[in-house]
């Protein structure tokens, strides 16, 4: 851009801040009127933890103009009134912590997202496995001039796939991201890279500090001097605490302990009991980690999170706290939103009472975006190139033979990824060769699990053995695997992987279980491997379909889909499979098959 260009806009930015500030100031002073006046409504004010009986709030524009108890003189003819007599107001909810795209489009998620109160949403962008730099672009112009605040934290990328690592971001790339706006750190980092020396993570550690931004954190596992160690390098948030003393831990330590109620995981009911501690909370923060889309549909969003801490003890206004002012502070947004005061953005949630969040009125950038659940301002559609979202893509049909497994070695045990929990699988060792062949015994529950990665110039295939999911016929696939641009399935039987594993690729990426010769059940998901162009309502559906065809197999997991998806993550223990090999998270090193 020409240097007289960027002067330009850089004018006409400063003149419409100067036209917005004196407007704001005129309103409080009474020498011009407001859009929009809310009256006599008990204000939770969260810089002061009060609660402020019969006060009113006047809105010019998108921001706040006026916080006091008598509003009148910022009232004139052409001015909207709300009056909130014997209700609450609060300020909009933030989630700091989600993963947008988990199967929904943008627009789809945003009609349930915004009407429960949430004006603010800070995701992480991990699609950029699949999508790429290009795709993350894309992405956040889409997420531009939405009736609610999107901003992102820039991928880290750290995978154990070679395939995904060749496309990860070099610090050139995310420096050009934390000139954006909208981007307001680097997201979450698992800690063994940067305890380990990475020099790629590390660089881009050093790139997000010089730019003045946020290093997200991941913690879970690290405890002691590799926890200090890891905070150290500049993380500032961890939401990976699954009990009291690790959450007081991490806050000790000085950064903002994020508590988890979404689809992953739901950690309220026991971190709750921090509540009855001596201890402050400011740092304290509420988040979904991702939330699924019937859950979004039956429970709601982050209002229900908030609820749900008051349900469980905490007082009204610190939960409150938790999911706006501790989030805005955190990410140094709260010059912008957070709290209900002068020169802030009016995002502003009319509820019954302090322990109710059921919000009747939802205000975001000064316009009433929904009352009693009905979403008055669509959010806008986005269209997204076949470059940027491409499809799954595996350059020739998959036969049953290529999951066959022939170690040549008769004698070695196997090393088996054995579940113990829904998400952790431990190393298990098993005899299971049989002339040269290492083979599937469901009498066991021992199936096999492949991980294939596709390119114009082949396909790349890694069988193992998993112990857990129970089914006795058939095969699980999916392309919406984690930290990875992989499809991966588990299987009873070679040819039932294949067959699931090639509809996937006929679908252009997606969800399949295939038993009996057929599809039993299956979501498409064409935009990138990871995303529907399906309603919310559809894709619940298709999802609901899965688990029962899934259960009907033999399978108990709570989420069979979750589970397979994150085997390709190092985000949990203990042992994880990529294209390359089993990869031991704990050493970050690939482990033979054979024992």
């Amino acid at each position: 851009m020409r240097l007289e260009a960027r002067k330009e806009i850089m004018k006409a930015a400063t003149t419409r801040s100067t036209v917005e500030i004196r407007n704001l100031v005129n309103v409080a002073l009474g020498n011009e009127k407001a859009d929009l006046v809310v009256v006599n409504g008990d204000l939770v004010n969260v810089y002061t933890r009060e609660l402020l009986r019969g006060w009113s709030v006047a809105i010019k524009g998108e921001r706040i103009a006026y916080v006091r108890n008598d509003a009148s003189h910022t009232i004139g003819p052409q001015t909207r009134v709300i009056n909130a007599a014997g209700k609450t107001l609060i300020p909009g909810l933030i989630d700091g912590h989600t993963h947008l795209l988990s199967f929904y489009s943008l627009g789809e998620f945003l009609q349930y997202a915004m009407r429960g109160g949430t004006t603010t949403i800070v995701t992480e962008m991990e699609f950029a496995f699949s999508l790429g730099y290009q795709g993350i672009i894309e992405f956040l112009e889409s997420a531009k001039d939405q009736p609610i605040k999107i901003f992102g934290t820039a991928p880290p990328m750290v995978t154990i796939s070679p395939a995904a690592e060749a496309h990860a971001m070099d610090a050139q790339m995310l420096k050009k991201l934390l000139e954006r706006e909208e981007i307001l750190g680097l997201g979450e980092t698992y800690w063994a890279s940067i305890i380990k020396g990475d020099d790629r993570i590390l660089g881009l550690l050093a790139e997000t500090l010089a730019a003045g931004k946020k290093i997200e954190g991941h913690a879970a596992g690290a405890r002691g001097n590799r926890l200090a160690s890891y905070i150290s390098a500049g993380v500032s948030s961890c939401h990976e605490a699954t009990t009291v003393e690790e959450t007081i831990d991490r806050l000790r330590l000085g950064i903002h302990a994020m508590i988890r109620e979404g689809d992953i995981r739901r950690e309220l009911p026991v971190i709750s009991a921090i509540k009855d501690e001596s201890i402050e909370f400011r740092r304290l923060v509420l988040t979904t980690d991702g939330i699924g889309p019937k859950r979004l549909m039956t429970d709601g969003y982050m209002e229900f999170v908030v609820q749900r801490a008051i349900d469980f003890g905490f007082d009204p206004i610190v939960a409150i706290q938790m999911a706006t002012l501790n989030v805005a502070e955190h990410f140094s947004i709260d010059d912008a939103v957070g709290g209900i005061a002068p020169g802030k953005c009016a995002d502003i949630v009319i509820i019954p009472e302090p322990k109710t969040i059921e919000a009747e009125y939802v205000i975001s950038n000064g316009r009433i975006i929904a009352q009693n659940g009905v979403v008055l301002i669509p959010p806008r559609k986005s269209a997204f190139s076949k470059e940027s979202f491409p499809s799954v893509e595996i350059p020739r049909k998959l036969k049953p033979g290529d999951f066959t497994i022939r170690p040549g070695n008769n004698r070695g045990k196997v090393r088996v990824m054995d579940l113990i929990t829904d998400l952790v699988a431990r190393e298990a060792q098993v005899s299971l060769t049989s002339d040269g062949e290492i083979k599937i015994d469901t009498d066991r529950d021992l199936l096999k699990m492949a991980v294939i990665t596709g390119s114009k110039q082949g396909e790349k295939i890694f069988t193992g053995m998993v112990r857990g999911f129970g089914i006795s016929k058939g095969a699980f696939a999916t392309s919406a695997a984690w930290d990875t641009c992989a499809l991966i399935v588990v299987g009873a039987n070679e040819r039932d992987m294949a067959e699931a594993a090639n509809r996937i690729v006929a679908m252009k990426g997606g969800i399949v279980v295939w038993a009996d010769g057929q599809v039993k059940a299956e979501l498409p998901l064409p935009f990138g491997g990871i995303m529907s162009d399906q309603p919310m309502a559809a894709i619940v559906e298709g999802l609901d379909a899965i688990h029962q065809e899934m259960a009907d197999l033999g399978c108990s997991l709570p989420d069979a889909h979750l589970t397979l998806a994150t085997f390709t993550s190092q985000a949990i223990p203990f042992l994880r499979i990529s294209e390359a090999g089993l990869v031991d998270v704990r050493k970050g090193e690939i482990v033979d098959l054979l024992v």
